[in-house]
C-alpha cells in the first residue's frame, strides 16, 4: 500500500474527507447552478441531492460523476468513439500518459470509458494552478486527484518531482490504482501533440532499479483524445499571438475560464484511442542509448503511439489544405464542411479583440487545427518530431 501520510499533501483524499469535503460541495452554491445548466429537467437542488447521498469516493464517482460526464458528452458532443481498450490489462495497474487538449474533459472522458467497460477508474494528475479556491479543491481531491505543485524554485521543483514520482511509482506497483497524467505540463495549444523529456526523468527518479526495470514497472500505456473543434481553441490562439510579442501573463480566473469554456463549448466528434503499452523491446533499446538519448527514445516511442492514433476530421484537413494552399485532402471533406468550418473560424476570431491581427490569428487556428496531420506525416515519413 502507499504511505499515505509521507504523501498527503499530494495525494487525493480517502473516503472518509472526501464525503467531509463532497459536503461542503453540496451546500456551495454553485452547485444549483451547475445542476440547473446540465439538468434543466430536474429541480434546482437535485445534483446537491445526489451528492449527499454518496458514502464513498467509488459512489461519488460512479453515481454522480459518470453521470455528469455523460450529460456533458449529450449536451456538447456530437459523436463520441473509443477503441483499444484491449490494449488495457485485466489484472495489473497502470500510466496511463495522454495528449492534453482539455483541462477538465481529457481525462474525465477516459474515466467514463473505463467504467463503461468494468475497469477501475485511475487517479488522476492535476496542476496545483486549478486549485484556485477551496470548492474546486473538495470537488477534485473527491475525484481522486493527484496535486502536481507548479510555481515554485527549481530546488523546490526538484523535491516536489521527487516525491511525486515515488507516489505514482508506488500507486502503480502495489496494485493500489491506475494513474492518468498529461504527457505534458500543460494543455497542447499548437496542435503538437509532444511528450515532455523533463516528465519521463520525472518517473525514472524513484527507480530503484535499471532503466529497464523501472520503467517496464509503470506499464506505459500511450493514449490520444482528439475533438473535432478543438478545446478552447480561439483562446490558444489568442495566447500564442500575445505569447509572440511579450511574455503571455494569465489573468486572474482565466484557468477556471477555460475549464468552463471547455466543458461547455460544441466540440462535435470526439474519440479516443488507447495504444499499446510501452514494449520491453522499446525501453531495453531506449536504455542502451546514452544520458539523454535513452529519455528521447522514450519519448518517441510515446509520440508515435499518440500520434498516430490521434483521430483526424475534416476540420484537421480543412485546416492542413488550406494552409498547403492545395488540395491533398479535398477528398476527405465536403465544400459544404469546409464552408461551415471557414465560417466558425470568422466567428471565434470575433469573439477576441478587434486589434489582433486576423490574418495571423486565422494562421494560428489553421496551425492548431493541421497541427496532427503535420506530425503524422513526419512519423510515417520516419522523421523525428521538434524537439526529439
Amino acid at each position: 500500500m502507499v504511505e499515505t501520510d509521507k504523501f498527503s499533501d499530494i495525494s487525493p483524499y480517502n473516503d472518509e474527507e472526501a464525503v467531509a469535503a463532497l459536503a461542503k460541495v453540496a451546500s456551495h452554491p454553485a452547485i444549483s447552478r451547475i445542476s440547473q445548466y446540465f439538468y434543466p429537467e430536474k429541480a434546482p437542488g437535485y445534483l446537491a441531492h445526489q451528492i449527499k447521498k454518496v458514502h464513498s469516493i467509488e459512489e461519488f464517482q460512479t453515481l454522480v460523476m459518470t453521470k455528469l460526464v455523460d450529460r456533458v458528452l449529450g449536451f456538447s458532443a456530437s459523436h463520441f468513439t473509443y477503441d483499444g481498450v484491449e490494449n488495457l490489462p485485466a489484472n495489473r495497474t497502470f500510466l496511463a500518459m495522454s495528449n492534453h487538449r482539455d483541462i477538465i474533459l481529457d481525462p474525465a472522458i477516459t474515466q467514463l470509458v473505463l467504467y463503461r467497460n468494468n475497469i477501475p477508474m485511475t487517479e488522476i494528475c492535476v496542476g496545483s494552478n486549478l486549485i484556485t479556491n477551496p470548492f474546486i479543491e473538495w470537488l477534485i481531491r473527491s475525484n481522486r486527484m493527484i496535486k502536481v505543485v507548479r510555481g515554485i524554485s527549481a530546488r523546490e521543483l526538484y523535491l516536489s518531482s521527487q516525491l511525486l514520482s515515488e507516489y505514482i511509482r508506488q500507486t502503480i506497483t502495489t496494485g493500489t490504482h491506475s494513474i492518468w497524467l498529461a504527457q505534458r505540463q500543460g494543455r497542447t495549444k499548437n496542435g503538437c501533440d509532444l511528450t515532455e523529456q523533463g516528465l519521463l526523468k520525472m518517473l525514472d527518479m524513484s527507480g530503484k532499479g535499471s532503466f529497464e526495470e523501472n520503467f517496464m514497472a509503470l506499464n506505459i500505456i500511450p493514449m490520444s483524445i482528439s475533438y473535432q473543434y478543438e478545446s478552447c481553441d480561439i483562446l490558444k490562439a489568442r495566447e500564442i499571438y500575445i505569447s509572440r510579442r511579450h511574455k503571455y501573463e494569465k489573468m486572474q480566473g482565466e484557468d477556471l475560464h477555460s475549464i468552463i469554456t471547455g466543458v461547455t463549448q460544441q466540440k462535435g466528434n470526439i474519440h479516443l484511442n488507447i495504444g499499446t503499452p510501452l514494449s520491453e523491446r522499446e525501453i531495453r533499446q531506449a536504455g542502451e542509448c546514452d544520458k539523454n538519448d535513452r529519455y528521447q527514445k522514450m519519448r518517441h516511442a510515446v509520440n508515435k503511439r499518440v500520434i498516430m492514433g490521434y483521430h483526424l476530421w475534416d476540420t484537421n484537413y480543412i485546416a492542413y489544405d488550406a494552409l498547403e494552399g492545395g488540395e491533398e485532402y479535398a477528398h476527405m471533406y465536403t465544400p459544404e464542411q469546409k464552408d461551415s468550418f471557414e465560417e466558425y473560424m470568422q466567428i471565434q476570431m470575433d469573439s477576441v479583440e478587434s486589434e489582433l491581427d486576423r490574418n495571423e490569428l486565422k494562421d494560428i487556428l489553421l496551425h492548431i487545427y493541421a497541427g496532427p496531420i503535420y506530425s503524422r506525416k513526419k512519423i510515417e515519413a520516419g522523421l523525428l518530431l521538434d524537439g526529439e
